[in-house]
């Protein structure tokens, strides 16, 4: 062997040690590196201003404006600081988060700041945790509807992912795992109480009200049953479900009873109060397709809503009551019920289709989506083009626009924006 050949050999050894040196250190697997800090918080600032086009005519707005001229448009800028943060020690976990909101536009401003959760998390095993304090809960499986949320604030369908405060109560979570067609089964037992100052609006005070969830997972469909105990609310009861039947298709439902629900109704004697069990239930789906197009629909029923006959009829008494003021001292007597037909979903019967696009023709980080909101009762609408756009870090930004229409005497054709139009700027970090 030649001089020249040893020294090509020499180093040909030398550079494959140094490569294989060089690669150990690269993939050096450091268990520091991917430990969970003791301390975590995130957050985002939110701007967000809007204008609505206002409807003189419809009920609400003639409500809204106590009988004064109702202006043409309505300019208000809206923004919101919400702040979490979680610390770890041992087998507890600390976790709150903080949500303020303002408002100005009109000559007014408003604003206020509300601790949405607060609570603490022991959690002595995989299987085992107890939580008390402040907490937002998620139950149920619907996407822009919750009839099963009996422990929780409900939804804006217009937003059904924004944040909502909790309620303070006590908790626990029992998690189990099987081998068979029953594979993971979870229960979950709590105390919403409403005494001592505690949770105000959750109903009556002096009510310690129990509440309880069994989830499992039963040849790969989701299965909860819900209840809560009779205390502050009447006593309620429900299941829910989801399932893929495929990997980009999803279908779920939920169905809840609510027993003596009370709803102000107006007749040819005035106000009274009607007391019944109903049922609330929905069923949905979600599909994505080969191009990212992602498909939801819902169809919800609220057997506690208000009929179109009696909506009709309220509506028609607030234009009466405009038209002709009622004598000094007499109250208009369909404002109160009219009143609740202000909140999202007064009736009995919606149809909800979201359909959002992820970089159309390419466009890097831009979703356009459109929202419906159907009444299938009196076949007024609610149609939200928007478009977002995540191209900068941490920053994302929504324009979006909301289109109402339905006849007179309708839900939407009564509220009191015809447009609006608004454009959220949110940073994260």
């Amino acid at each position: 062997m030649t001089a020249i050949r040893r020294s090509t050999i020499c180093l040909l050894t030398v550079a494959i040690w140094a490569d294989g040196a060089t690669a150990q250190e690269t993939f050096d697997f450091d268990v520091g590196q991917y430990q969970k800090t003791p301390f975590e918080w995130n957050g985002y600032l939110e701007l967000r201003p809007e204008r609505a086009w206002l409807d003189e005519d419809a009920a609400l707005a003639q409500i809204q404006f106590s009988g004064g001229a109702v202006p043409a448009t309505r300019d208000r800028v809206n923004g919101a600081l919400e702040l979490s943060g979680l610390y770890r020690h041992g087998i507890a976990t600390a976790q709150a988060t903080l949500h303020s909101s303002g408002s100005t536009g009109d000559g007014e401003t408003s604003g206020e700041t509300r601790l949405y959760e607060g609570f603490v998390t022991l959690q002595p095993d995989s299987g085992t945790r107890l939580e008390a304090g402040k907490r937002a809960l998620r139950w149920g499986k619907g996407y822009a509807f919750n009839p099963l949320g009996f422990v929780e604030r409900p939804k804006d369908p217009n937003d059904p992912d924004l944040s909502r405060e909790g309620f303070v109560m006590l908790g626990a979570n029992l998690v189990k795992s099987f081998d068979g067609p029953l594979s993971t089964l979870s229960f979950t037992p709590l105390l919403v109480p409403t005494t001592g100052g505690l949770n105000d609006d959750f109903g009556e005070s002096g009510h310690l009200n129990p509440a309880a969830k069994l989830s499992m997972l039963y040849r790969d469909t989701d299965i909860d049953l819900l209840v809560l105990g009779e205390g502050a609310r009447s006593l309620r009861y429900g299941a829910s479900f989801s399932r893929n039947l495929a990997p980009n298709v999803e279908i779920h439902g939920e169905w809840a009873r609510i027993t003596d629900q009370a709803r102000l109704v107006l007749d040819d004697g005035g106000q009274r109060i009607e007391e019944g069990d109903i049922d609330r239930y929905l069923v949905g789906l979600r599909y994505l397709t080969e191009r990212e197009t992602t498909w939801i629909a819902e169809y919800y029923h609220d057997g506690g809503g208000y009929r179109e006959t009696e909506t009709r009829d309220l509506f028609r008494s607030v234009h009466d009551a405009h038209q002709r003021p009622p004598a000094s001292g007499q109250a208009a007597p369909a404002v109160a019920p009219v009143a609740a037909l202000a909140r999202p979903n007064p009736m009995r019967d919606y149809l909800y289709l979201r359909v959002s696009q992820k970089e159309p023709f390419d466009i890097l980080y831009l979703t356009p989506s459109i929202t419906l909101i159907q009444n299938l009762d009196d076949a007024s609408r609610s149609i939200s083009p928007e478009l977002t756009y995540t191209g900068i870090d941490n920053l994302e930004l929504r324009l979006r626009a909301f289109v109402l229409s339905g006849d007179r005497l309708s839900e939407f054709g009564e509220k009191p924006n015809q447009r609006r139009v608004e454009l959220r700027a949110r940073y994260y970090w």
